[in-house]
């Protein structure tokens, strides 16, 4: 499949001077690392410190050491994906409002009589709207119903939930809208919505129903739930569906997908969109504001500013030529490929993808649907290798469903493996 050569990000065109070890040097290294090191753990011993608070005490603390000026630091982050990022969110978080989430889970909750049938909707539907209104929202908003669907109907709600945050993670992937992951990715390299999505789409569904049979195959004996005498169902929630909000949020989906083909850049579009939403006679704005992932939006602008500063100081570089000279050339679609899921998995996709696009190529695209594609599929691996899984771990606890990090990998670990199978056959035929 040929294109023509992306536009590199100002990023990627700033001219990298060779290292000097100095205080700075040292002080940006120790910085990066252990900024890694707790986003790879999730936190730090004795400190309550999310992801977002380390990435964003990392940005910190390369100001006060003299690491970065504010600048410079500012010009490390790439606002474009920031902003075409918070519109996006937005749009789905006006669409929450409006109850259509709830209303989808309801109507796929009525094929809860034929489990197999149901497994196969809850999947598809899942997949298909987090391709288009962001995975962790969509799992955000369908664990609660599906959650109180099944255990009022007396079947088991762990597979069924599991398979909603793998079938997100999967259906997320064909385009380059659908996480958050993609959005930067699609926005720093330049990518096109329509090639990308032919490219995605013959490994995304493959996988999507791999992925549908594996989960049948090991949950086939495990579908009834084992309950006591004294189990009392939750109560169903009777949140309603606001037609109107509906029309107009899924309107801007459809107005933004189509412009999205047209030269216009994505975020103005975005951001225009989004703006119009919010003016409403009824919804105020700030109850849509309140739903909006602030935390992820500070985990990335953190991110982009520690890892522009590893990069500008010439570490970046330096690791590269340590990597080639051990034999892993970042630039080979297959070492990519293994690379970003491996990275995924120990650090989060998330900061996976932010290091990545630092150290290589995008003026090819295909190292752009590589990474879209691999951070992708590789988050069903564990269960902390996406948000959207922790999404779904602790919507459902909030029901009585623990879904332990040993059974999720029962089904991850063949889903993904499968699914990575999948894209590194499909890119040996296409490249």
């Amino acid at each position: 499949m040929e294109e023509l050569p992306a536009k590199k990000s100002n990023r990627n065109e700033k001219i990298v001077m060779p290292i000097t070890w100095n205080f700075t040097t040292t002080a940006t290294l120790i910085i990066f690392i252990m900024t890694y090191i707790g986003i790879a753990a999730g936190g730090f011993w004795g400190l309550k410190l999310d992801r977002a608070g380390i990435t964003l005490l990392g940005s910190i603390a390369l100001l006060v050491f003299g690491c970065s000026t504010l600048p410079e630091a500012v010009n490390n982050v790439n606002f474009e994906s920031i902003l075409l990022l918070f519109a996006l969110m937005i749009i789905s978080c006006q669409l929450q409002c409006a109850g259509f989430y709830h209303k989808a889970a309801k109507l796929i909750s009525g094929f809860m009589s034929k489990p197999a049938l149901f497994l196969l909707i809850l999947m598809v539907s899942s997949g298909i709207l987090s391709a288009f209104l962001n995975n962790d929202v969509v799992c955000f908003a369908f664990t609660p119903i599906v959650a109180i669907s099944l255990l009022r109907k007396r079947f088991n709600p762990i597979p069924f939930l599991i398979a909603l945050a793998i079938s997100s993670n999967i259906g997320c992937a064909i385009t380059i809208i659908g996480n958050a992951q993609d959005v930067l990715i699609g926005e720093m390299t330049q990518l096109s919505f329509g090639k990308y999505m032919l490219f995605a789409v013959v490994p995304v569904s493959i996988s999507m129903l791999i992925a549908y049979f594996i989960i049948l195959f090991i949950s086939r004996k495990h579908l009834t739930l084992v309950v006591d005498k004294n189990f009392v169902p939750p109560k169903e929630d009777t949140t309603p569906l606001h037609t109107w909000r509906t029309i107009k949020g899924l309107i801007a989906i459809v107005v933004i997908i189509i412009l999205f083909f047209t030269p216009l850049p994505r975020y103005m579009v975005a951001l225009a969109i989004a703006g119009l939403l919010l003016c409403s006679h009824k919804l105020e704005s700030k109850v849509v504001l309140k739903l909006v992932d602030w935390q992820l939006l500070i985990l990335f602008t953190g991110l982009f500013v520690i890892v522009g500063t590893f990069q500008d100081i010439g570490l970046g570089k330096a690791a590269l030529q340590w990597l080639s000279g051990h034999g892993l050339e970042l630039n080979n679609p297959y070492i990519l490929t293994l690379s970003t899921g491996v990275l995924s998995n120990l650090i989060n996709n998330s900061a996976a993808v932010i290091l990545l696009v630092h150290l290589v190529d995008l003026s090819n695209p295909i190292n752009g649907y590589i990474l879209a594609l691999a951070n992708t599929l590789a988050g069903n691996l564990f269960l902390i290798g996406s948000v959207a899984n922790i999404i779904v771990i602790k919507k459902a606890k909030e029901f009585g469903v623990h879904i332990s990090f040993w059974k999720f990998a029962v089904y991850g670990i063949p889903v993904a493996l499968a699914s990575y199978i999948t894209l590194l056959l499909w890119l040996y035929i296409m490249i």
